[in-house]
């Protein structure tokens, strides 16, 4: 094996030690997916729609690409932590090693040494980004969505070195599953990907338009199959469509899960009380809640700051950079090309997260990794290879400064290891600069001296945060990074001062707010009506189930053996018990499904067992109408401190 195998070998194994080491600490992780998952595991068409459970009441109020791969793994190795968690990791590795590969291919015109050297900076940096380390532990739909994206960056970048319209409907095909994973964020990258073809394919415009429409017909065959199977599937034999005001798959697209996402209005059943969409707590009008006033200090302060911004002034730097060497008709053709591709995914994608109004969470960000990692890595490689002229010794020392420095400001600011790995971090910096200075013409030793004193200056502290994140177990719908001096128990750092998680006030238990750092934190699940002392509850989940309560599920024989409003305790009720739950009015509990005369046949028909009350995610307790009806016909009784009705 070549020394470029075995660094490349020693990389991707890091990588998976890194993301699978004590991946069972997160348990099921996000319950809402896993429970999806498993009802996926036990039936086709919940595997094919996304089904909250087995009986395929309701979808998750996402795309269900994301749990075709997690239901196939519950399907063949059976449900537990691993299977639901280990897919997201291999998903990681899987991105490592593209951004690698896609790295390399972009640094043809610099010596080769340096070139591999720059590739595995490009992975490393992916895989020890916080968000990345995060999301690649864990089940929300985003590690798919980052790998999808980035295997078409790839392909883009295959495209333009060939002119080759395969290349670029592979591309296409990419981004039309990266849709069905997460609608319209998926498609961000898209006209740059396409810029970047129009500028660098060397054919003939004529045949850059029609490879470009080629890659477009891709995109919407890729992701319009599924769209025109839920048109041309009944509605009568399918679930409904979680998070929609009419059961439509497009209604969620341009609602729930597209536009009010970035304009805060949702205008579907499923916003709830959240204000544009998925979460609780938000603020329609701004996203208070959840990313604080969008602006472009957005991703650089509070937990957004926490899980990407460690080497993203380092990014923006290469990028301006080279901006100028484009201007001046001094940069290769292969580096403009990645300029442009990865620049414009960083830039639109970035400036979307910044201003987004409606609800925005800081583990998105976990799609900027790839464009981060390889703006770092190539700039590096490329000012590394011109570090015997002025210019390029300059961008190596701003290189060093812009992820040195800026790390010891963000371990100030969130009291992350402080002072010791400020100290160390600015130590490192100030040495790594006088180096790189010192040893413009040195010898081998010294300049290997230098090297390795910038990368450990730039990549102690984002490694340092990312190994805690690591260690640090995950559960609930909106996980955060490890926490911190200046953390508090809330959801984490999204108000008050920068870093500091504990000056917000904290949407209450009863409210469904998900655990975002512990399987079991503080408080009952659903206003205590189906989790024991322990569990924060929330779609999501985090909760610990109410033993007694699992004990009767488990006795049950009927299609479903319980119906719960909203998904707040159904994921941990299906997935403890192993029996179907039906999760009333879905996410949030007001979507409208199942409408009351539905119910109301099913209990006839001896299909659900019992009726458990619980508060919904959403006001007014979610499906109140047949929650109201359940108390006004059947009798109450308390198992485990949780009100259940016998139904049949």
């Amino acid at each position: 094996m070549t020394p470029r195998r075995c660094a490349v070998t020693a990389l991707l194994a890091a990588t998976a030690l890194l993301y699978c080491w004590n991946l069972s600490i997160n348990g099921y992780g996000n319950e809402f997916y896993a429970a999806a998952a498993q009802a996926g595991g036990l039936s086709w068409k919940a595997w094919l729609f996304g089904s909250l459970d087995p009986g395929n009441v309701i979808t998750v109020d996402k795309p269900p690409a994301a749990l075709w791969v997690t239901g196939l793994f519950v399907r063949v190795f059976g449900l537990s932590s691993w299977s639901i968690l280990l897919p997201q990791a291999l998903m990681g590795v899987g991105t490592v090693g593209l951004v690698y590969l896609t790295t390399r291919r972009l640094l043809g015109s610099v010596p080769g040494r340096i070139a591999t050297g720059g590739a595995l900076l490009a992975g490393a940096v992916c895989a020890l980004t916080p968000a990345a380390v995060l999301i690649f532990r864990f089940n929300n739909p985003d590690a798919l969505l980052v790998l999808l994206m980035t295997a078409a960056a790839y392909c883009t970048v295959r495209a333009c070195q060939a002119a080759s319209w395969r290349w670029l409907m592979a591309c296409g095909a990419l981004l039309g599953f990266a849709f069905l994973t997460k609608m319209l964020q998926g498609l961000l990258v898209l006209p740059g990907f396409g810029l970047a073809y129009l500028l660098f394919a060397q054919t003939s415009w004529l045949r850059r338009a029609r490879d470009l429409a080629i890659g477009v017909v891709a995109v919407v065959v890729a992701s319009g199959w599924y769209v025109l199977l839920t048109v041309l599937w009944p509605a009568s034999s399918r679930p409904y469509i979680g998070g929609s005001t009419d059961g439509t798959f497009m209604d969620l697209v341009l609602g729930y899960n597209g536009l009010a996402r970035i304009v805060g209005n949702s205008g579907g059943s499923g916003s709830g009380g959240f204000g544009g969409g998925g979460g609780p707590g938000g603020n329609g009008a701004t996203g208070t809640s959840f990313g604080g006033t969008p602006s472009l200090a957005r991703l650089f302060s509070n937990e957004f700051g926490n899980e990407i911004s460690w080497l993203l002034p380092a990014a923006l730097l290469v990028l301006a950079i080279g901006l100028v060497l484009v201007a001046r008709r001094r940069l290769e053709r292969d580096l403009a090309l990645g300029l442009t591709v990865f620049g414009t995914w960083l830039v639109v994608t970035g400036l979307v997260f910044s201003y987004m109004s409606g609800t925005v969470h800081p583990y998105y960000t976990v799609a900027l990794a790839p464009a981060i990692a390889v703006l770092v890595g190539g700039g590096a490689a490329v000012a590394w290879s011109r570090r015997s002229t002025v210019p390029g010794s300059l961008a190596l020392a701003g290189l060093v400064v812009a992820a040195g420095g800026w790390g010891v400001i963000r371990a100030w600011r969130t009291g992350y290891a402080w002072p010791v790995l400020g100290v160390v971090v600015g130590a490192l910096t100030v040495l790594a600069v006088v180096a790189l200075v010192v040893t413009r013409r040195g010898g081998r030793r010294a300049v290997a001296s230098a090297l390795v004193l910038a990368l450990l200056a730039g990549g102690v502290a984002t490694a340092a945060f990312s190994v805690s994140t690591a260690g640090t177990a995950h559960s609930g719908g909106i996980p955060t990074a490890v926490q911190t001096a200046k953390s508090g128990n809330g959801f984490g750092g999204f108000g008050g001062r920068d870093g500091d998680r504990g000056d917000r006030t904290r949407p209450s238990e009863g409210a469904g707010a998900p655990s975002s750092v512990a399987p079991s934190s503080s408080g009952p699940s659903a206003g205590g009506s189906v989790g024991e002392k322990g569990g924060a509850g929330g779609p999501g989940g985090g909760s610990r189930a109410n033993t007694e309560l699992v004990t009767l599920l488990k006795g049950t024989t009927t299609q479903w053996a319980a119906a719960v409003s909203g998904s707040q305790s159904q994921g941990t009720l299906q997935l403890t018990s192993g029996r179907p739950v039906i999760a009333l009015g879905g996410f949030t509990g007001s979507d409208p499904a199942p409408t009351l005369a539905q119910f109301q046949q099913w209990v006839k028909d001896g299909k659900v067992s019992y009726y458990i009350a619980s508060g919904g995610f959403g006001p007014g307790g979610g499906k109140s109408e047949i929650g109201t009806w359940v108390a006004a016909h059947y009798t109450a009784t308390t198992v485990g401190g949780s009100i259940v009705y016998k139904l049949v």
